[in-house]
């Protein structure tokens, strides 16, 4: 299938702002990027780098007063993410290298501190798949998913005992749980088709039986179609946009994603 989604993004800026972005998707996996368009206004330099997690990265020096950013993509993808119940669980020792960096705990997601809860979610499971879906049908039960009401970011130690949160936050507590069993789990920010309210979107990927596969405790089933921008250990990692000085103000965020029949000519 074809989806065409975009972003577009109002400042207001107080004095010139360096600003870090991610914002452009990569084709991989199951995405590819036909086309794309990234404007700002006004219209200043940036330099684009890829980060140690393979994100496309964006810096500039957003000018004083009102600033703009809009960026649009057509993408084919899979209407529905990949399930494997029973794929079976990969031993640290034979994972490769570029997993290892989702096995530790890390600033949102503090794995330490769930090993006893993780295996008591998921006894009886069988290891790999199954364990994650015990943890995402956990997380459905326990948490209440809050869209809309998460300015803050918050770890899963905190969602775990609020008891509510956006898709953030139940990702966190996701990806938390699975790394106390020894899976890698990383955080996924992207654009999610026919998302209610619709914005950006974050859900999690855990490796099993040799591939990364989806897990969205915020959806009951995996349809719909996914791309992802970027990815990252937790949302620390995968910020769309990190302004460095005096605060700036976000005047409005507009997110749009609808199929359509192929790329644009």
């Amino acid at each position: 299938m074809w989806l065409h989604a975009s972003a577009h993004l109002e400042f207001q800026i107080p004095v010139p702002t360096p600003l870090l972005l991610m914002l452009r998707p990569r084709s991989g996996g199951q995405q590819w990027i036909a086309r794309e368009a990234y404007v700002l206004s006004p219209s200043v330099p940036a330099i684009e780098f890829t980060d140690w997690f393979g994100n496309l990265c964006q810096r500039l020096v957003a000018p004083a007063g009102y600033f703009s950013i809009h960026t649009s993509v057509d993408v084919e993808t899979a209407e529905a993410c990949d399930a494997a119940p029973g794929a079976p669980f990969i031993e640290v020792q034979q994972l490769p290298d570029e997993t290892l960096p989702y096995l530790y705990p890390s600033r949102y997601c503090e794995s330490d501190r769930f090993s006893e809860m993780a295996a008591s979610i998921t006894a009886g499971s069988l290891c790999g798949y199954d364990q994650c879906s015990a943890i995402v049908d956990y997380i459905r039960n326990t948490v209440q998913y809050t869209p809309g009401m998460g300015q803050q970011i918050i770890s899963a130690t905190e969602v775990n005992q609020a008891g509510h949160g956006v898709c953030r936050d139940m990702a966190h507590l996701g990806i938390a749980c699975c790394r106390a069993l020894s899976i890698p789990a990383r955080f996924v920010v992207g654009y999610l088709e026919g998302l209610q309210p619709m914005d950006l979107h974050a859900w999690f990927e855990a490796y099993i039986s040799n591939r990364w596969y989806t897990f969205d405790a915020t959806q009951s089933n995996l349809q719909g179609g996914r791309i992802a921008i970027a990815f990252g250990r937790d949302a620390a990692d995968v910020a769309i946009y990190t302004q460095f000085g005096d605060p700036i103000d976000l005047l409005s965020m507009d997110i749009r994603v609808g199929r359509m029949t192929g790329p644009a000519n």
